[in-house]
């Protein structure tokens, strides 16, 4: 077992080294008990690359996940027996969709805090594709953004489904209206939150009613696009929507509801298919759960 786990954190890291200081050995019982696994097997793990780590072999692929697998199963399996079974403690990492951060992460870790105080969440903070490498390289096991362009490697459960909306400066010569159709931005610039899949959703949701917008500004940061919609260098559209309608700069902005069916983001946990769920991931999914639809979020509001 002891083989196995060494085996893990090398393949989580990509690096004996990073798997020793992980366990703190020496990164020489690392190497050893690896290349023991690998005789004992009779299959080559690792492609072992002195400039850039270690790369796994496909038998290396296989074995990672059945043995991340059994190594989850067996610390459950000993919290069980050590008659812990009401008391969730251990360590999970969380990825999470960088623009979902700051309206769900701070309140779902004071709950956990609150519920299960011998729990540790490390959260990543990444994108759609960090996150599906962060699942599939078990640095994380559970995910929390879109159910956008996701592969077919990722169980996701879904939570609610969350409609976009159209940001406009304070003063906007269309911002006193109850809601807007999208036709009605024809001639108006945009400033586009450009993350993978994100922009092309908020494009194609134009494109389909016929307006191509001239975008003025582009930016991986939801703040700086509210900020620049505050200062009239566009629209926007986002999904997820602060309390307050001021922005960092100081600049007000006016969320309005689109009129029509312009299509919602489901809001999804994600998880590895085929990897047992062990009691810190149900505890973290059903936090997670109680915050986005318990609406105890920091900062979200609802936009009707």
């Amino acid at each position: 077992m002891v083989q196995l786990a060494y085996f893990v954190a090398a393949a989580d890291h990509l690096s004996m080294t990073r798997a020793a200081e992980n366990m703190l050995v020496a990164q020489s019982a690392v190497s050893s008990s690896i290349a023991q696994l690998e005789r004992a097997l009779g299959v080559q793990l690792f492609i072992r690359k002195h400039a850039k780590g270690l790369i796994l072999t496909a038998a290396g692929e296989r074995l990672h996940h059945e043995a991340r697998s059994l190594i989850t199963r067996l610390d459950e399996a000993l919290e069980l027996t050590r008659g812990q079974e009401n008391e969730v403690r251990g360590e999970l990492t969380l990825a999470c969709f960088v623009t979902l951060m700051p309206f769900y992460v701070p309140g779902l870790l004071s709950e956990l805090r609150s519920l299960h105080p011998n729990l540790r969440v490390d959260v990543v903070e990444t994108d759609r594709d960090g996150m599906i490498e962060a699942l599939n390289s078990g640095r994380a096991q559970l995910g929390l953004g879109y159910g956008l362009g996701l592969d077919t490697s990722v169980f996701i459960q879904e939570l609610t489904q969350i409609k976009p909306y159209v940001l406009l400066p304070e003063k906007h010569r269309l911002a006193r209206r109850a809601s807007i159709a999208l036709s009605q931005l024809k001639d108006e610039p945009m400033v586009l939150l450009d993350l993978p899949l994100s922009r092309d959703y908020f494009l194609d949701m134009l494109s389909a009613v016929g307006v191509e917008p001239e975008i003025r500004y582009r930016s991986v940061n939801y703040e700086t696009v509210r900020s620049l919609v505050a200062q009239r260098h566009g629209f926007s559209i986002l999904n997820q929507r602060p309390v307050s309608s001021v922005t960092y700069g100081g600049g007000p902005v006016v969320a309005l509801p689109i009129s029509g069916n312009a299509p919602a983001l489901p809001l999804v946990i994600m998880s590895l298919k085929g990897v047992h769920q062990t009691a810190l991931s149900r505890a973290v999914s059903d936090s997670i759960r109680s915050v986005v639809l318990g609406g105890t979020s920091t900062l979200a509001s609802p936009l009707d």
